[in-house]
This record gives C-alpha cells, structure tokens and sequence, in this order.
C-alpha cells in the first residue's frame, strides 16, 4: 500500500530511541534493518502507517518502566515526565474530599480538563463529576502495554479535549498462560506509607488460533499518611517581620517562626472578650492562652515555647488518603474470518477513599455563652469574668463570645465509595474494493461512574447554638437547653434548633469531650452525595490509500475519514439536610446537565517526495475534523504537519493546529443560583484612578465624574454555570530537528508554543464590573451583566459566572539524547543505554481577562511550573540481569508571586524575594536505582530504591497539593516487584 523507502528504514534503526521512566522517549530500535516494517495504528494518527513516520513529538513509555518506578499512582509516574504536571495526581488532590483518591493527568500543566485520555485509541468515561477528566486509577498498571503521549492539540484526530494533548493507553489485550504479579513499598524511614499491589492475568487462545479471552483481577492498596507524620513536618510557618520598615527597605517583610498556631480556637473551647483568650484544660478547668510572640495573621501567631491548647490545622489533614482498589476485567478478541475481527474490553473498579479532614469549627461567627446561667460553668471562670465586669461595665455576662473546634466530634471524615463500569465492543478488519484496501473498525462504548460520597461529622448549625444555651431545669434540676425549659425563655425567645427541634440535648462546651454521646449526636450528621457520570457513544473509521488511482512522487497518498456520535451526562444529588442549609457545609444543590455531539473527520498523509535531491523524504500530514454540541453549536478543529529530511538520517518535522474544548457540564449546566456579594463600584469617584481607562469608560456609561457608588450592601448577584458558553480554542506549532544517522546515538530537539483563547473560567461579581470598565473600550459582555438604578447609576444586580474570558500562552524548547553502548567493543560483558532529556520553558503566562492584555500572571519558574527540568537514565544489561538508574532534576522555582506588571501609579503588582522567608524553593536532583533479574524460566524479581540519597523537602514546601505535588517527598522509599508466570 504504502511506498516504503529508505528513510524508514533509517528512521526504524535508531529514532527515538531509548523511552525512559524520567523523560520523552526515543523508542528503541535496535536491528531493526533485519525487521519487517509493518503498518501500525499510532497516537496521533487514524491512518495505519509505518512506525515512526508522524511529524509529531511522541512520549512513549513503557509498562515495564511503570512497575520499575514502585508507586502505585500511574499519574505520579507520568508526573516525572518534564511535559507533564503533577496537578491531578493522588497527592495533588488530596485536598479535595470529592476527588480525593482519584489520578489525573495534566499535560504542560495547561489544566487536566484540557488533556485527552484513550484507553486503546477510545474515550473512557470520566472519574470527576461534571468534568471529562478521566481518574487514571481506573487503568490497572498491571495490564499496561505502554502509554503514548502527544503534546500540543490533537482535537483534529480524537476531538474536545485535546488542547493540550492526548494520553493513549495501550493495555495487554491478547494474553496466553497465567500470571501472577505481587508488589509492595515503603518508607525506610517509618513514615507507614506502604502500597501494596497483587494481580492475577490469565489468558487462553481457541484451539484454531483465531480468537483470545483474557480475564484479570487486580488489587492494590495505599496507606493513609498524616501530614503529621511527614519527616519535613513542623508547625512552622511565616510570620510578620517586626524590624520591618517597609517596602523595597531591603528587610524582609516575612520570618520564619516555630509553632505558629491559633490562641483564639481550640478543641477545649476559648471563651473570648476584649481580646482576652480564656481557654481550659481538657478537664474543664479555666486557665488564660499564652501570649504570641509574632503574627502570622489575626487568627493566628508565633509561639516559641509552644501552646499545648492552641489549634493547628495541620494536626488533622492527610497527606495522603487510604485507598483500596479492586479491578475485574476482561477482554475478548475473535476473527470471525479473514476480514472481520469481533473485540471487546469490559471493566468493573471499585475504590473506597478514606480522607480525613480538620473537624468542624465555629470562630467568628457570633456564638454567644450565657456565664450567669449555663451550668457548665466553673465558679473559677465565672469568678474571672465578674472580675472583668467590675472593671468594665460593657462587659455582658449573659452574652460571652465562644470559638470551638469540635475534635470531640470527630474529623469531618470524607469517605468515598466510587464504582466505575465500562464497555468496548467492536469489530474492525478490511475489505477489498477492486485493488485498495479497506482498513475499518466500528464501535460503541458505554461507561458509567458512580461516587457514594459520605463526609462524616459535620455541624447542624441550629443545634449547635440551642444545645449550647445550656439552663438548670427547675423541673429537675439538671442542666437542659433553654428550648426545653418554657419558664427560662423569655418572651421574644425561638428556639434556634433546625433539626429534631423538640429533642434539644444540652453541650457542655468547657473542655475536651466533656459532652455526653447524646450531645454530640444532636449537633452532628453526615453530609451524603451521590455522584453519576454516563458516557455513551458510537462509531466508525475507515481508512484506505490512493494506490489504485494515483501516487505522488513519494508514494500514494493515506486517508481516513469518519463518524462518532458521543452522549454525555453528569449529576450530583444531595441529601435533604445539607440542601436546606442546616450544616456548617455550604448548602448545595442537586446538580445534573447533559449533551451530545456529532463529529465527522478526515485526515491524510501526502507523501511529497521521496528519493529526490534536499528530499530524502518530504511528506506533509493534514486533519479536519467539524463538531456539532447540543449545547456549544459547531466547532471545527484542523491540523497541518511535515515530516522533511533533505538527506537520509536528518530530518525537520513540524506540526500547526487549531483545536478545541466544548464547555464540561459543570461550566454549563450548574444551577444557577441567586445570593447577596459585596460590590465596590469602579466608577465612584475615589475609584476612578485604579485604572486609567475607568474614567472614559464610565462616562461612555453615561456616569458623571462625581458619582458616588452605593457600596455600604451587599448586590443581588447570581452565580453558576452558563449555558451560553462557547468552545475554548487554541492554537499550537511545534518544530523540531531530528538526528538518526549514527548508529547509537541519536537526538532530537522540538520547539512548542501553544496559546488558549476563550478559555473557561469562573468569575466573581466584582471582576464582572470591574472589567466592564478596565478595558480600552467598553467590554459589551461584562457590561451586559451589570444592571445599575436609572436614577443615581448605583449597581443594583451582578450576574457571574463562568465565561469564555480567559488566555493562556505557553512556549518552550525540549531536547532529547540518546546513546547504546555496546560494551563488547572494549572486551567487556553487557551493553548500556543512556538518556538525556531537557525541557526548558520560555514563557508561561496566563491572562484572567483576554480583553487585558496587559496584565499577564507570569507562570514559568514559579512551584510547580519550573523553568528548567531535566532527567537521566543509564541502564546497563547483562544476560538475564539489568541495573537502572535514573535522575530527575527540579530547576529552583518561586513560591513567590512573580507577576511582573505594574499598577497604575508605577508600583510593582508582584512579589520580591523580600516579600517572604524563603520566595524560592531550591533546585532539587532525584536518584532511584532498580534492578531486574530473570531468576527463572518463570520468576523475574525486580528491587529498587527510590530517592536513593534520602534527599528531603524543607519544611516550607509541602508535597502535596497542585503545586508542591511534582516533588518526592518521602525521602528514602524501597520496593519489589515479584512476577510469576505459570
């Protein structure tokens, strides 16, 4: 079909040759002139063609290379990866209670909704409710082939999504024999971070040959980690710098202060008046908060010589939640004859996430201790306030403010049961019309998640403020709630309860756990969520060259074409309570929204020239596909790349698309919901200067310059989803140099750039007026939201949300080495491979408003979006024995803000090194060792160290969460990998 020549067979010796754990991958060829070329399907690419022949960067890595980084989050292990963030992985999302337990994949950190995930060329339903983001812990690592990444927008060939890129993962799909995997790891250091892996493959063919059923069953297991338990742990934090004198005085405004920690919350409860922090021991017994030394803010501060009872959040959070994992699945394969295949991947997941969480809390939120009759009080506190009072006659026995953190309770435990179901079925083969042959594959897909979400312990808030207005009943002379107690109420009195309002049990708030278990109950519940995400959607290919008819110079041109109809739905329902606005938990509403789409696209490869003067191959590839959303309207997406080597062994590739992004069903379909903001006015007078278009813009209002904003109550303001929203787009260009003349060395070095328009974001009623304004000229949405009174111009109404309003602009160079070394060459045993990758970004900028272009929000060389990275890999093999080892390097990288515009009046909007105790997070370099041996036939072990040289995190750099995320910070970790097959 296609004209093979010699730059393929060039290109199949050496180009992209050794795929590393750590960076973008030169795929190993070694004796490939003695190897029969074959078409293959490839990332990026619906046309069979000869392996390695697109003009796309392609990162390949192997399930081999998986296991050998010995952890259990396969988004952690593409983390390593210099064009990958570390955004969606299990540590990064360890904050979020919904999606806690869930692994995702963010490519140049342009955000996880903006990459695409395949599992064997086919959308999967995804793992995050209202989102397309697919949980990655779906995919067993046991059953990966490898994983291919192709960075920059690939909408052309897969469709929405893909802005940033496509993630495909190709599994084991044809299995024979039985074979057993179990692995575990841990900490060397205590810290009880232990995973464990187990899972059984079995596989079977027909007797003819013609058919294969596989059939698998992982476990894996992932212990919770406090970040108490952390080694670089501590209660250090930054604080106010009390020998500052100002701005750019060359003092640092910020210190680092031990035990920074909050003398106006506790879990034994602080009594608070006049700024006097009067707390208990756990017995109840009253006693004063010491005195900090620094501040870190009003709530919290410095204590040097510690605070036993002042309250830390950190005590209470994971580092990394419990995970527990359970995966059946199956796939069958079947040539019903020489042109049709029948095959089909069916999977059942289910995870069960422990999160925990700090207890609930009341600080500043006017609960109020009734000192002169609540029987909880000691005659020892009472007697301290009376003292307070006769030295102030303000001071109101009757009316004490109260903060309490309510540890007593329990943690607001977050516990998630998420089930995920998905089938693939298809058949695809070829037929034969006259001479061209028919390459096809039709499909259809269901998948459907379900997340049983259950936050434990939180606060009816009703109840809590009843059961604390505790009173002696005169009937029995035991300590009641006033609720109870008619003749205690006064004669404006309600009783404040909202649940099970006639059961009113009395708190005794002094003290740890001094409550009784009836107390506890009738201020507590649990939240209860239930997720369901459903995915459906049929389809087809075909794909065939010009042979027959025509042939270019080069060869006959290869097209594909094809249709996919897609279904997509997502919602959220929520238990009664928590919808009513009872709980300390914000109320939420029941949440649903679904669409469909139709695509059709097609794609060819030109084969321009081949064998020709300056053309030892020139081929130039070409995309299109047109997207019809029930709820975005029609969108096109296209794509263009060469693949240029004017003589054999180097070559210019370069690719330029336009791709797209429909909006997700939380963006469009969340409810809309009316509430109350705070609003400042742009255009009052004293305003008018913040910005040097506000004044004509105000006036194009028709607001005269001495208007006076009515900004003294909050605006009716409505927030949600829009369902008006269009597509994202964006635009991305590589260009790239290859080398694959030597034998055992090759390089190759890629130029990206990629810009988003339109981008998807989430606004707050202020920035909606304020931009109405800012702009060169009068910005006809933003101002199209805002509803000001005819008669004084004041603003009356604010409609927000998520509007297409958003840019982002990233560009970088990548540079890959490669080098086998055959040590027979110096009369010695084995051969070694090494890689070099380096990954350099150039600008990363994000504009929260497009319409602003002076203010970009710089993003390269800030934490989690370093300037510079780089990884290593030297692996060295002898018979059935090989060694790896492996490095990564983090560029220094700022934890300051290093916005580099400027305000109006000349003032620098970003931070300086003197605006923190430590503004940058230092270069760090990573080293792991492992080592595979083939002890039998049957049994291969493999061992490796991570971090070999226990390098750990300083104490002001997490680990966890979407920046700090791309760092180890385990220290010294061990792990093995044992695999038997029967």
């Amino acid at each position: 079909m296609f004209a093979k020549n010699k730059i393929l067979s060039s290109i199949q010796m050496s180009f992209l040759a050794a795929a590393t754990l750590s960076g973008t991958a030169l795929a190993e060829q070694n004796d490939n002139e003695a190897k029969e070329l074959e078409r293959i399907q490839i990332t990026g690419s619906r046309i069979a063609r000869y392996e390695l022949t697109q003009p796309s960067p392609t990162i390949t890595l192997t399930g081999e290379q998986i296991e050998q980084a010995g952890i259990p989050d396969l988004a952690q292990v593409l983390s390593e990866l210099p064009a990958i963030g570390a955004t969606g992985t299990l540590r990064a999302n360890t904050g979020s209670s919904e999606n806690a337990g869930s692994s995702t994949i963010d490519l140049r950190r342009l955000g996880t909704d903006r990459t695409l995930v395949l599992v064997n060329g086919k959308r999967h339903v995804a793992g995050q409710q209202g989102s397309a983001v697919v949980d990655l812990s779906t995919i067993p690592t046991s059953m990966i082939k490898r994983v291919e990444v192709i960075t920059g927008g690939a909408s052309a060939i897969y469709g929405s999504d893909a802005v940033s890129g496509v993630v495909n993962i190709i599994t084991r799909d044809d299995f024979e024999g039985l074979e057993l995997k179990v692995g575990y790891s841990d900490s060397l250091h205590g810290i009880g971070n232990k995973n464990k892996t187990f899972s059984l493959v079995g596989g079977a063919s027909t007797a003819d040959g013609r058919g294969n059923a596989t059939v698998y069953i992982t476990k894996d297991s992932v212990a919770e980690v406090m970040e108490r338990d952390m080694r670089h742990y501590t209660e250090s934090s930054i604080a106010d710098n009390p020998a500052d004198t100002g701005e750019d005085d060359g003092i640092p405004d910020k210190v680092w202060a031990p035990n920074v920690l909050s003398e106006w919350i506790s879990q034994t409860a602080v009594l608070d008046y006049n700024r006097t922090n009067y707390t208990f021991d756990n017995a109840g017994n009253g006693q004063l908060m010491p005195t900090r030394d620094l501040s870190n803010s009003q709530a919290f501060g410095s204590f040097p010589d510690g605070c036993e009872l002042c309250f830390s959040t950190s005590r209470y959070e994971n580092f990394l939640p419990e995970r527990d994992k359970v995966t059946v699945g199956s796939f069958f394969n079947y040539e019903i004859n020489d042109n049709v295949k029948f095959y089909s991947d069916v999977k059942y997941v289910r995870s069960d996430i422990t999160q925990q969480a700090q207890p609930a809390y009341r600080f500043g939120d006017g609960d109020t201790v009734n000192l002169l009759e609540n029987p909880f009080v000691s005659q020892e506190t009472l007697d301290f306030f009376k003292a307070k009072a006769a030295q102030n006659d303000k001071v109101n026995l009757e009316e004490i403010s109260i903060n309490k953190f309510f540890d007593e309770i329990g943690n607001r435990e977050a516990r998630n049961k998420r089930e995920t179901f998905r089938l693939v079925s298809g058949v695809k083969g070829d037929f034969t019309i006259s001479d061209t042959l028919f390459d096809y594959d039709v499909y259809y897909s269901y998948g459907r998640t379900e997340n049983d979400r259950i936050q434990a312990n939180d606060l009816i808030i009703g109840n809590w403020v009843a059961a604390l207005d505790a009173v002696i009943n005169p009937k029995t002379g035991q300590a009641d709630c006033r609720a109870n107690v008619p003749s205690m109420q006064g004669d404006d009195y309600s009783s404040p309860a909202t649940v099970d309002v006639k059961n009113c049990v009395p708190y005794n708030p002094f003290g740890y756990d001094q409550v009784s278990d009836e107390a506890k109950a009738w201020v507590s519940a649990n939240v209860t969520r239930q997720d369901t995400i459903k995915q459906r959607y049929f389809g087809g290919s075909l794909s065939f060259d010009s042979a027959e008819w025509f042939e270019l110079p080069g060869g006959a041109m290869g097209m594909a074409l094809g249709y996919e109809k897609r279904w997509e739905s997502s919602g959220s329902v929520t238990d009664e309570l928590t919808k009513s606005g009872a709980l300390n938990e914000v109320a939420t509403p029941d949440t649903y929204g679904e669409y469909d789409v139709s695509e059709w696209f097609v794609e060819v490869n030109l084969p321009i020239l081949s064998d020709a003067f300056l053309a030892h191959d020139l081929s130039i590839d070409g995309a299109f596909r047109r997207a019809d959303y029930s709820h975005a309207g029609e969108v096109d997406a296209w794509k263009v790349g060469f693949m240029w080597s004017p003589i054999e062994g180097y070559s210019l590739r370069g690719t330029y698309s336009e791709a797209v992004r429909a909006p997700n069903v939380t963006e469009a379909f969340s409810p809309r919901s009316p509430d109350f903001a705070r609003v400042w006015d742009p255009c009052d007078k004293s305003r008018l200067g913040n910005n040097p278009n506000r004044a004509a813009n105000c006036a194009a209002l028709g607001i005269p310059a001495d208007h006076v904003g009515q900004d003294n109550a909050s605006k009716r303001v409505i927030l949600g989803g829009n369902p008006n929203l269009t597509t994202e787009e964006s635009t991305s260009f590589t260009v790239g140099f290859v080398a694959t003349a030597f034998e055992d060395f090759s390089f190759s070095i890629d130029y990206y750039d990629i810009e988003i328009e339109d981008a998807i974001q989430s606004i707050k009623p202020q920035a909606v007026v304020n931009n109405c304004v800012d702009g060169p000229a009068l910005d006809p949405i933003y101002c199209s939201q805002i509803t000001r009174n005819p008669n004084n111009n004041s603003v009356t109404f604010v409609e927000s949300g998520y509007q297409n309003t958003a840019k982002r602009v990233l560009s970088g160079v990548e540079a890959d080495f490669s080098y086998n070394l055959d040590l027979a060459d110096f009369s010695l045993p084995g051969e070694t491979k090494f890689n070099l990758f380096v990954n350099h970004v150039f600008e990363y900028d994000t504009y929260a408003f497009q319409n602003n272009p002076d203010k970009p929000d710089r993003r390269d060389g800030e934490l989690g979006d370093p300037s510079w990275q780089a990884t290593f890999r030297a692996t060295y093999s002898l018979d059935d024995l090989s060694v790896t080892w492996s490095s990564r390097f983090i560029d220094r990288s700022a934890i300051i803000d290093l916005k580099e515009t400027y305000t109006v009046d000349g003032k620098k909007e970003g931070d300086t090194p003197e605006d923190a105790a430590y503004p940058y997070a230092p270069s760090t370099v990573y080293h792991d060792l492992s080592a595979r041996y083939l002890a039998t036939d049957d049994l291969s072990v493999e061992l490796g160290v991570r971090n070999i040289f226990d390098k750990l995190l300083p104490e002001y750099v997490g680990g966890s969460g979407v920046d700090s995320a791309i760092y180890d910070p385990w220290g010294r970790r061990a792990f093995v990998n044992l695999t038997y097959n029967f």
